[in-house]
């Protein structure tokens, strides 16, 4: 006789070997237990209701898995999109630094030619004072020029008040003596010069890195310490746009 219970135990309710099972005993027994007739009514509704389910519920798996599949083929997208982006940006930030590398060794060549040549105007962007104090100043209106043997020096820290000179401040004039230059091993220019005409009796210092036009200067007067540091950018005197005010 089928042991419905052995079957169920080894290999599940809804086995279809179990499910067999019972219906071949049922076949034999002439559906005389009822109570075995009620099991299997059970068990075959309760397998319809699971194969029901898994069929509604294939399409919405299906679909949830290629949506899945979606979203993770779009971020791959994404991330390969960027790291695209990132190279595209590091080459052209790598373009640009090679660029403003070459526009300032071309820049410093020319400042150092001029300086040679004694025909440069250091523009100036800030000057500090004796007291300390640095002020940002207008680099049109405040300078060092040295054309040949004229040098001028201007100084004009006010935006408000016209001042001696009409800009500002204070322009000097003078001739040029003892113009020296000099590099180190380390390829920095120092030139020194001294100064002297109408409102000024001094010496002039000034100092430029090796690929760069960028310059310090400073201004030590024979007769007082009213000592002036000026930085700024050296440049080829015809290709400054200083404007000078008028001197003492």
């Amino acid at each position: 006789m089928y042991d419905i219970a052995a079957c169920t135990e080894k290999c599940g309710p809804f086995s279809f070997c179990c499910i067999a099972g019972i219906g071949a005993h049922f076949a034999i027994s002439g559906l005389n237990d009822f109570k075995l007739l009620v099991v299997m009514k059970r068990i075959l509704t309760t397998f319809m209701i699971l194969a029901m389910g898994l069929t509604m519920l294939a399409p919405a798996i299906n679909a949830q898995s290629n949506d899945s599949n979606a979203r993770a083929a779009q971020r791959q997208k994404n991330v390969e999109s960027w790291k695209e982006d990132m190279a595209k940006f590091k080459e052209k930030i790598h373009e640009d630094h090679q660029l403003n590398e070459l526009a300032d060794s071309i820049a410093s060549i020319q400042a150092i030619a001029a300086i040679r040549n004694k025909d440069f105007v250091l523009e100036a962007d800030n000057v500090t004072f004796r007291s300390g104090n640095t002020v940002l100043v207008n680099s049109t209106t405040n300078f060092i020029s040295v054309k040949g043997n004229r040098a001028v020096v201007q100084i004009s820290p006010s935006n408000y008040a016209s001042g001696p000179n009409g800009v500002g401040g204070v322009t000097v004039q003078g001739t040029i003596s003892d113009y020296q230059i000099k590099t180190d091993k380390k390829d920095r220019v120092y030139l020194s010069m001294n100064v002297n005409g109408i409102g000024i009796s001094a010496q002039i210092e000034l100092f430029i890195s090796p690929g760069s036009s960028y310059a310090q200067a400073t201004v030590y007067p024979n007769f007082n310490s009213n000592t002036v540091w000026i930085q700024g950018t050296v440049v080829p005197y015809d290709s400054s746009n200083v404007f000078e005010g008028s001197s003492l």
